[in-house]
């Protein structure tokens, strides 16, 4: 082998480990990403269901009008308006928790339905 051969060789072989190290490190982040994108989601759930709870509460006809409620309500919605902003990371792995959520949606729907009409 000539002297050229071998620096070519050489840098080939340094290439392909940098190329493997950069899909290795690549794979890793976006794991990451996406495990932290399913825990933003799980926040905004959590975020949202205590708002509905505290408006539920704050509607109750011994606390309507309660300033203390309603500041709580109010902060509780101006957090999930913010949380709201990370959409775009969290978004990453709901689209396919959407389409279950919505037939939970439907089927609380139809019981609150059912329990209202006995």
């Amino acid at each position: 082998m000539t002297r050229l051969e071998i620096i070519l060789a050489c840098v080939a072989a340094l290439s392909i480990i940098f190329n493997v190290g950069v899909f290795v490190y690549a794979r890793a982040a976006i794991v990451r990403l996406l495990s932290v994108s399913e825990e933003l989601g799980d926040l905004q759930e959590m975020v949202n269901s205590f708002a509905k709870h505290v408006k539920g509460v704050y509607e109750l006809e011994t606390f309507y009008g309660d300033q203390t409620l309603h500041h709580l309500l109010e902060h509780a919605i101006s957090f999930n308006e913010h949380l709201e902003t990370f959409e775009y990371i969290y978004g990453l792995t709901e689209k396919e928790n959407v389409e279950v959520d919505e037939e939970e949606e439907e089927e609380e729907d139809a019981t609150e339905e059912e329990n209202q009409e006995t």
